[in-house]
């Protein structure tokens, strides 16, 4: 039998990885050039969504100011000559009623007019593109968090797919790739225009301005193609690099950062590692230092030979003084217009490879996805949940986390789950709400396979508190409203699951109440206790409503009143909802309806407290075991 997904529940799922882990080769397939320019494409393609009207304003302005330039050299041209031709003729001091100073008047009036609307052409233009730069990197940042939403949990607990993240994440913020493609085709522009006055003046000037950019092309071609090989290479170094510098520096980790003595072993790893990216980065750099300089020497030999013809063939009486300049001029700024170009190029092929990354990353899929016709999820639960020969194994694990798990969930149950650690309590909670799919079994919800319910409405029923539940560095207010985060501008029900946790109690103490930003990590912020911080957690419960509460080792740093105090509200106040309780302390599973007891990722036992201590099994033992610590 197939689930509405369209796999088989009692079948294992294939692991099939999800992302791209081959290295890149040194030698690029036809392949990945296309896959370069397809990378380029999509850009483009990202850039204009993100605004249409700032792309072509861009590009236009580019345009223009490609074509300036040539402009501005041709009217000094023209100056030259009308100056030469005035003193070849011998003639005496021009009057202001002359004619031929108002054409040299007008001429330098027209580079003059050239030459202020280079600058402020260039300056829009790069004004424009900055902010349109701005908009990509804001919009492809959202992008990327919006798209890592919707994928597993598993893809996150994987160490190449946090690789791969990380190398999109850098993406989003790398303007450089965008700047680069537009100056590209401004670059081409400008070429175009300076190699067509060398065509039809000196057409040879072109074969010497080959050999002065072509190689450098090809080097810069190569040293990017490196470039990119290495940093793929170092991607889980670089992020151990990143791992160990905040740890070093950040507040969660300084108390035992300070009592171990651990500030010398983090220095030393991160020098080691970051020595390791010194002296690759180094080799390179050296490499490719020595390689431009030889390029560069080849280049400036083409230049000062074609400088030698022009000379040569102005003395020849084959240009005049004006196409002297011109000439020199033009090639010289075809010479760095044409080098630009290339190595853009190149540069543009090396940055599409880190392209490629970010554009790989949003072709990642989840493989926990609602159906095509979706079932509603009850509201309330009528039957409850039934868990059938579940078995469940962590992708790469060798061993099963739950395995031949049965046992039902009864609709308005308090259920607690009891167990030694391993034995499969948070895995169980995790199939619950639909975080994993089960690779063998299934889990029906009232009568139902839990794959055949919209996922988004499944896990909007269900508020779950994890042991390592997050404290967010926000005001009080919003760390009880990310349980509903819709209801954030709902003080009264942010202030009742405040109080139904005992967070009111702590939160009344702050200089900024519910408004007193919470964490130490920006201006203003108190810490809180372990303790106070548990109390906050658990309101978020109380905050969501949902059909199914689940707290998983909520109450760990509380006190023994305190969390009696929690369970016995909790219980109260959970009254016809359905509840699963994890905890490893006796005396506050013993208030729940009714007892799991796993072991081994199975149902070992079951039944309220005093059924299992009258079975004498593993229940009573851990119970007398943890009672003998307080006589």
């Amino acid at each position: 039998m197939k689930s509405a997904s369209g796999k088989n529940p009692n079948a294992p799922q294939p692991k099939a990885p999800c992302h791209n882990t081959s290295s890149p080769p040194g030698v690029r397939s036809t392949k990945k050039r296309l896959g370069t320019l397809h990378a380029i494409a999509l850009f483009i393609a990202m850039v204009w969504r993100t605004s249409p009207y700032l792309t072509m304003s861009t590009l236009l302005l580019r345009l223009v100011d490609a074509l300036l330039p040539v402009s501005k050299l041709y009217v000094g041209k023209l100056i030259i000559d009308e100056v030469s031709h005035q003193i070849q003729l011998g003639a005496p001091a021009l009057s202001f009623h002359d004619e031929q100073l108002h054409q040299l008047l007008l001429l330098i009036a027209a580079g003059f007019g050239l030459a202020v609307f280079t600058d402020l052409f260039s300056r829009v233009s790069s004004l424009v593109e900055d902010v349109l730069a701005e908009r990509v990197t804001i919009a492809s940042s959202v992008r990327l968090m919006e798209h890592a939403a919707t994928l597993d949990l598993k893809d996150f607990e994987d160490a190449e797919f946090q690789d791969q993240l990380e190398r999109a994440r850098v993406q989003t913020s790398n303007s450089m790739t965008l700047l680069s493609l537009f100056y590209q085709a401004a670059g081409m522009i400008k070429a175009i225009s300076f190699a067509a006055g060398l065509l039809i003046i000196a057409p040879w000037l072109v074969v010497l301005l080959l050999i002065a950019v072509v190689p450098a092309f090809l080097g810069e071609f190569y040293f990017n193609a490196r470039s990119y090989s290495l940093h793929f290479s170092r991607t889980p170094a670089q992020r151990e690099h990143t791992y160990v510098r905040l740890t070093a520096t950040s507040v969660e980790a300084a108390k035992e950062v300070k009592i171990f003595g651990l500030s010398r072993f983090l220095i030393d790893r991160y020098v080691q590692l970051a020595d390791q990216f010194y002296t690759a980065n180094r080799k390179l750099a050296v490499r490719r230092t020595m390689w431009s300089g030889l390029f560069t020497a080849i280049g400036t030999m083409a230049y000062y030979g074609a400088y030698a013809y022009i000379i040569w063939g102005t003395l020849q009486g084959n240009f005049t003084v004006g196409d002297l300049t011109f000439l020199a001029g033009s090639f010289l700024q075809l010479s760095d217009a044409v080098e630009s170009l290339l190595l853009g190029f190149a540069r543009t092929a090396g940055q599409a490879e880190f392209l490629k990354d970010l554009f790989s990353f949003f072709d990642l899929e989840p493989e926990i996805l609602t159906p095509e016709d979706p079932l509603p999820v009850p509201c309330p639960i009528r039957e409850g949940f039934v868990f059938e020969n579940v078995g469940f194994q962590y992708p790469g694990a060798q061993r099963w986390a739950v395995r031949g798990l049965s046992f039902t969930l009864r609709a308005g149950e308090v259920l607690a789950l009891v167990g030694e650690n391993g034995a499969g309590k948070t895995t169980l909670v995790k199939l619950l709400a639909r975080l994993y799919d089960p690779n063998e079994g299934r889990i029906l919800l009232d009568g139902k396979d839990l794959r055949e319910y919209d996922l988004a409405e499944l896990r909007n029923s269900i508020g779950v508190i994890f042991q390592d539940f997050v404290r967010y560095n926000m005001t009080a207010n919003d760390n009880i409203a990310v349980g509903r985060i819709k209801a954030r501008e709902d003080r009264d029900r942010v202030e009742r699951a405040a109080e139904r946790s005992q967070a009111g109690q702590v939160i009344g103490r702050l200089p900024g109440g519910y408004d007193q930003m919470i964490g130490k990590q920006f201006n203003n912020g108190v810490e809180l206790s372990g303790g106070e911080w548990q109390k906050i957690a658990i309101a978020r419960a109380y905050m969501r409503g949902a059909e199914l509460l689940i707290l998983d080792e909520p109450t760990a740093a509380l006190d023994a009143r305190s969390e009696s105090e929690v369970f016995r509200r909790f219980k109260e106040l959970s009254k016809g909802k359905t509840s699963v309780l994890i905890s490893h302390r006796f005396s506050s599973v013993r208030m729940a309806d009714r007892i799991l007891v796993l072991a081994d990722g199975k149902v070992e036992a079951q039944g309220t407290h005093e059924e299992l201590l009258a079975e004498s099994g593993r229940y009573a033992e851990l119970f007398e075991l943890q009672a003998a610590g307080y006589r």
